[in-house]
């Protein structure tokens, strides 16, 4: 999951409210732009695409800019963090931290600018469906897809956009982005640096509103050759609908419910704080949290002792909290919405005879804080094991032998990420062989480069993103034949 920045809602005031989920006061507000804001985005980004404002500018030309663009990022990253962390309640070092990522993704896709190119091949038939043989020299050649629209999630608002924007620059597209409702007001100050950094106005267009009107209209136009999105499986499907109209290329990444396999000769030490930083990041809030923990038996125990230790260890507070010298670790949910959500979950598995060993509670001050929760007892059978929580929610399960958890963690809709720990060599690339799922972690959890490709299986999503793929996606191959 990542957003409900969807095309789903109804019945959604044109002003939007934007508050601090830490302290539940408003902070700003934007106007819902609507299908005319779409319409008027998508015409400024089509016209300089045709008007070859950004694709026409030489390769290396592009690749300094786009370091620019990064320079820009550092150097505006207080700023930039300061936004996301107050519009997410995240801390501020922790939105830094952020946006040096940020950075790096643009650096690493400012480097391809100069390397794409197709392939090219001296071909003889001898006689093909003409029937008569001919020698040709043919060659492919990479174009930009054109127009991309891209819908961006709100547990990271500025690396989000980021993600989408710079691979979909590289490749020479122009760009309507749609920020989440929830977190929009980081996107302003990236337009202006991407202006700043050489971008040409009218290549990147920023429309804001809510995913059932902006969203829906950015995803059904007919004008727009690509939807980019970053959220929900169930939104992830509704964009695919609504993209048939002109059958446009769609890239999902979507919902996770990944899979930590513990085995009993992995190295606790490392493992346990592995699979509690895995969940707990930022609050559960992230489509790679692990939130099925599968520990064997003979260390079952161990695991789940370990993971309430790192659970009731978590400081919960939000940026003003660390500004005033509080320590923080985690932040809260980004609305009062996603709040009701997690805490039904919790409350369905309190019902259904679920043990929380700890948390399972609505901190008592302001803010959208839900302790992290530790659950055992979940069965495969309940929503628990089986849907998206997206908060700080994980259960801890046994398992006897490396067939039995392979199943259980593939019994899944989700395959995104998974997780393994073990200290057996043969059995962790066997595992990586047979998990389901995009990406998996090895004796590590959460390890991230943008030069390797991201993405999920099964309703997971469709497409990559990050590395040569990211690019790729944004792009369109041709093939030419000359005869000789």
């Amino acid at each position: 999951m990542g957003t409900d920045s969807s095309v789903t809602g109804a019945n959604q005031p044109a002003i939007i409210a934007i508050y601090d989920p830490s302290t539940e006061k408003q902070i700003g507000e934007i106007r819902d732009g609507g299908a005319a804001a779409v319409d008027a985005a998508v015409s400024q980004a089509r016209e300089s695409f045709r008007a070859g404002l950004w694709t026409g500018k030489p390769p290396s030309e592009r690749a300094k800019i786009l370091w620019r663009f990064a320079d820009l990022i550092e150097a505006r990253a207080d700023d930039l963090a300061a936004i996301d962390a107050r519009n997410v309640g995240m801390s501020h070092g922790h939105a830094r931290n952020l946006m040096f990522a940020a950075a790096e993704q643009v650096r690493y896709y400012s480097g391809w600018c100069t390397k794409i190119y197709g392939k090219s091949a001296d071909l003889s038939s001898p006689g093909g469906i003409t029937g008569q043989p001919a020698r040709y020299h043919a060659y492919t050649i990479k174009e930009p897809v054109g127009v991309a629209g891209c819908i961006v999630p709100w547990n990271g608002p500025a690396l989000n956009a980021v993600i989408k924007l710079a691979p979909a620059l590289t490749a020479g597209a122009s760009v309507v982005l749609k920020p989440a409702e929830e977190t929009p007001l980081s996107a302003d100050l990236l337009a202006d640096l991407l202006v700043e950094a050489g971008v040409p106005e009218g290549v990147v267009n920023l429309v804001n509103g809510h995913g059932h009107t902006v969203g829906a209209a950015l995803a059904a136009h007919d004008d727009v050759d690509k939807i980019a999105f970053t959220g929900s499986t169930e939104v992830g499907k509704l964009i695919v609908g609504a993209a048939a109209g002109n059958l446009k290329k769609v890239m999902l990444e979507l919902g996770g419910k990944s899979p930590v396999l513990i085995f009993d000769d992995a190295d606790l030490s490392q493992a346990i704080p592995g699979a509690a930083l895995g969940i707990f990041i930022n609050s559960g809030q992230g489509c790679v949290c692990g939130s099925r923990v599968f520990a064997h038996r003979k260390v079952y125990d161990q695991v789940v002792e370990g993971m309430t230790k790192a659970a009731q260890a978590l400081r919960l507070g939000g940026p003003a909290d660390a500004a005033a010298g509080r320590p923080v670790d985690i932040g809260p949910l980004i609305s009062a919405k996603q709040l009701g959500r997690v805490m039904g979950f919790i409350d369905e598995g309190r019902a259904d005879g679920v043990e929380i060993v700890t948390g399972g509670r609505r901190l008592d001050r302001p803010g959208y804080f839900v302790e992290p929760t530790v659950l055992t007892g979940v069965r495969p059978d309940m929503r628990l094991y089986r849907e998206e929580i997206f908060g700080p929610v994980v259960a801890v399960m046994p398992f006897d032998d490396e067939d039995e958890v392979v199943a259980m963690a593939n019994d899944s809709i989700y395959g995104l990420a998974a997780a393994v720990w073990t200290n057996d060599l043969a059995r962790s690339h066997r595992l990586a062989k047979r998990l389901e799922v995009g990406t998996v972690w090895l004796n590590a959890q959460f390890a991230w480069d943008p030069a390797m490709p991201f993405g999920g299986y099964k309703q997971s999503g469709w497409g990559q993103e990050y590395a040569i793929e990211g690019v790729e996606a944004y792009m369109k191959t041709k093939a030419v034949y000359a005869g000789l």
